[in-house]
């Protein structure tokens, strides 16, 4: 089997495979996960990350990450050291000489740690570059990855369309013989000091496209129509959308939009009765500590980035040319058309869930 073996199936001879010495997972001492970003996608690595020291608990486990989402990671007890990088920096023409510098001094970085074991789960080419400058002998991705990506790596398997990003990325673990058989989302711990008083529930206004934004008119009239305190939550760019809402709902909403680091905004989540959401980074902090969630969905599917888990509720309009997955849209009918009622009513009937 060449080096850049494509397999649809655990490999059972790695050593054999990639040209290394490795005794079964045994040869697995230091291990380094390539996924820098977004909110969502880093959470939906983290089973992969609980499958790993489950398997390997005495490996040591470094984790590539962005800049501005090192807070979901920072402390975790499963790993040894972030690689923080400034991925958006990298783009900026005016910023050239540094960000040479700056991989210089992460490549030199990464080949010293001497890395048995590299997974790349963003799938780009700046992750594909890195994940082969580390100098790992076993490179495992995904060979539908873009960005020609795959060709970085030594080992492969496709991802697939119509999966999960969870379960996808549990396909790489898979790979290396590690056993995927357990889900679970080892979050750092959660502090309690910054939680509302109950009982609430998390409202999420905001989201990285225009067009997974439900209308903040349909947002204040379930507000109103609910009985407990609607906390709003999100970064810095929804400030606006929420002030809106909280405006209009005034008296019954609690406005920390822009207001929490990444562990008070798991803090928050974690003492919520429910959420309600647009696809969204929070969305899967919340599905990962178990708060249920009631998501809308419209050019993207929730089958692949969906809230992972049970007692979940996805909200879809009924409409022809949906998910089509485009971040322009001149009418959005796939996110308007979503009644505000569907979701009321929804809450009032399944409060036995929600208080289980």
């Amino acid at each position: 089997m060449s080096s850049g073996s494509v397999l649809t199936s655990p490999a059972t001879d790695l050593g054999e495979c990639c040209g290394v010495m490795l005794s079964g997972l045994r040869g697995f001492r230091k291990i380094l996960i390539v996924k820098p970003s977004s909110l969502g996608d880093i959470i939906h690595a983290l089973p992969l990350l609980n499958a790993v020291k489950t398997s390997l608990p005495d490996a040591e486990v470094h984790w590539v990450v962005a800049r501005g989402f090192e807070g979901v990671l920072h402390g975790h007890p499963m790993i040894d050291r972030l690689w923080v990088i400034n991925k958006d920096e990298w783009k900026r023409p005016s910023r050239l000489l540094s960000t040479v510098s700056e991989l210089g001094s992460l490549f030199r970085g990464l080949r010293a740690e001497r890395y048995d074991l590299v997974m790349d789960l963003q799938g780009l080419f700046r992750s594909g570059l890195i994940t082969a400058l580390s100098g790992a002998p076993l490179r495992v991705g995904f060979s539908d990855a873009r960005e020609l990506s795959p060709v970085f790596y030594n080992l492969k398997i496709e991802g697939g369309t119509g999966i999960h990003a969870v379960d996808r990325y549990l396909r790489l673990a898979s790979l290396v013989g590690i056993d995927t058989s357990v889900i679970e989302f080892p979050l750092p711990s959660v502090r309690k000091d910054s939680c509302p008083a109950p009982p609430y529930y998390i409202v999420v206004p905001g989201a990285r496209w225009s067009t997974k934004r439900w209308p903040v008119e349909h947002f204040i009239e379930v507000i109103r129509n609910l009985p407990m305190t609607a906390v709003l939550v999100g970064g810095r760019e929804d400030i606006g959308i929420a002030g809106t809402i909280a405006s209009a709902t005034a008296g019954i909403s609690v406005d920390l939009t822009g207001k929490t680091d990444l562990k008070g905004l798991f803090s928050v989540i974690s003492g919520a009765a429910f959420m309600l959401s647009n696809d969204s980074g929070p969305m899967h902090a919340a599905a990962a500590l178990s708060v249920p969630v009631y998501a809308l969905f419209g050019p993207t599917s929730e089958v692949l980035t969906g809230p992972y888990g049970d007692c979940h509720r996805v909200f879809r309009a009924d409409v022809d040319c949906a998910p089509c997955f485009r971040r322009k849209c001149e009418t959005v009918r796939c996110m308007r058309e979503i009644p505000p009622a569907r979701i009321i009513n929804a809450v009032r009937e399944e409060m036995g869930c929600l208080s289980s």
